[in-house]
């Protein structure tokens, strides 16, 4: 992997990052070994004291897969012993809470990252990671972005995965209908019609869950608002969520409910999938952790990417693919095995781990060395890198109380229901998050 930025950061962030360089490893610090993986804790295949390690994710669509991936780890560490347990995605931030709070919570976990992680650092329910994992030294400080305490810039977690943001097709589908790769606005628009007259759901997308819809505006409208650009304005305070550009940005997300499902806000994440994956849509505008259910769904799919041309007189020229450290693993602080956990650490932050987690999960691996095997990821790798923009409302504005990303959720499937117009909408995030974010600050 080329050791460029996976979104854009602050030059604040680089120098924090120059700083965790320099911090050499702990003497209590596991050996993370010569090729990078980690050693038996108990140093020999006799284990005077076995140990199983509780390990908590949300990704319960890769439970078979890690635990697989996680054998290999307790061939070479034959005293420990990995317990995958997944949960459903929108109940895990509770469970976790209530987790590390508790007497039965995990020794390892999977946290989100940015503004989500914070009140696991705040509460301190997580031990930081800067003298324990050497390996973080090297990782790139974008990626670390999402892994750092607010407060004390310190690192709670290796990162596990970056994501971008684009579209999926189906190249059957296109190929049928006479249809390339759009260009410009105006040829994304008439893929879409000839796609609608066809009888063909032209955009598979379920705004039943909120969640999912902020993902969808910016895959489809990020570079028309300004991407990293409008982002620095932000942070600059130039600029705030009222601005035209962004007001625009909505209205074309808007004017495409037209080519999304009937009903579109009584639609599911999982709905819109299916329509995808068995070829009733032909369209789907999501992130590349997408690309393993895809293929694991339909074996016969034929996928291709690409990245939507913004319309014209948008604050940019050129289309781009947002991007964002989508979550990382960290060490609770009330494990009862640190030592081991520690040893399971350093090993995931291994390019060992990190290229299983590219070949097998079909995820962006940010462990400096792995490489992408799979052609379309690393198409979707090259698109971003050629024109990336953060995945803005989940990059900087998940530190407070709402958060963006719910914000354009609940905002989206108003727009959806006719209840509010695009400036509505601007003005509900940007209502919404001056209760604790001012533009500048």
């Amino acid at each position: 992997m080329h050791r460029r930025r996976l979104l854009a950061s602050t030059a604040a962030a680089a120098a924090a990052v120059l700083a965790l360089s320099a911090c050499a490893p702990s003497d209590d610090a596991p050996d993370p070994g010569a090729d990078g993986g980690a050693t038996s804790a108990a140093g020999s295949d006799e284990c005077a004291e076995p140990v199983a390690l509780d390990v908590w994710s949300w990704r319960t669509e890769d439970k078979d897969t890690y635990e697989t991936i996680f054998d290999v780890f307790e061939e070479a560490n034959p005293c420990i012993t990995v317990n995958f347990q997944a949960y459903k995605n929108t109940e895990y931030n509770q469970i976790l809470q209530t987790g590390l709070t508790g007497s039965d919570g995990p020794d390892v976990a999977q946290v989100r990252s940015y503004g989500l992680l914070q009140p696991l650092v705040e509460g301190g329910n997580l031990a930081p990671l800067d003298d324990v994992v050497p390996a973080l030294a090297d990782f790139d400080e974008a990626a670390l972005d999402g892994a750092r305490g607010k407060e004390d810039g310190g690192i709670y977690g290796v990162p596990f995965a970056a994501q971008t943001i684009q579209v999926f097709y189906n190249t059957a589908i296109f190929e049928e209908h006479g249809l390339e790769e759009p260009e410009t606005w105006e040829d994304f628009i008439a893929a879409n019609d000839t796609l609608k007259e066809a009888g063909v759901t032209p955009l598979a997308v379920g705004a039943k869950d909120a969640w999912f819809v902020p993902t969808v505006h910016d895959a489809l409208t990020a570079a028309q608002y300004g991407g990293a650009e409008f982002q620095q304005k932000l942070r600059d305070g130039e600029t705030d969520f009222n601005d035209p550009a962004y007001v625009k940005s909505i209205q074309s997300f808007a004017d495409l409910e037209q080519y999304m499902p009937d009903d579109v806000v009584g639609v599911a994440y999982t709905d819109a999938q299916v329509l995808f994956t068995s070829g009733a849509a032909a369209m789907f505008a999501g992130g590349s952790y997408e690309l393993a259910f895809f293929q694991s769904t339909n074996p016969e799919l034929e996928l291709g990417v690409f990245q939507v041309p913004p319309p014209e007189g948008s604050a940019l020229d050129h289309p781009v693919s947002p991007g964002y450290a989508d979550g990382n693993w960290g060490l609770s602080a009330a494990s009862d095995n640190p030592e081991e956990a520690e040893t399971l650490l350093n090993w995931l932050a291994s390019e060992e781990f990190g290229q299983m987690v590219a070949n097998d999960l079909k995820q962006f691996s940010p462990v400096p060395g792995v490489t992408f095997d799979e052609p379309l990821m690393q198409e979707m790798w090259d698109l971003y890198q050629e024109n990336p923009a953060p995945y803005l409302l989940l990059v900087d504005y998940r530190y407070g109380d709402p958060v963006g990303t719910d914000l354009m959720g609940e905002g989206g499937q108003q727009l959806f229901l006719g209840e509010l117009d695009a400036a509505g909408v601007a003005s509900k995030i940007q209502d919404g998050l001056s209760a604790w974010w001012t533009p500048g600050q």
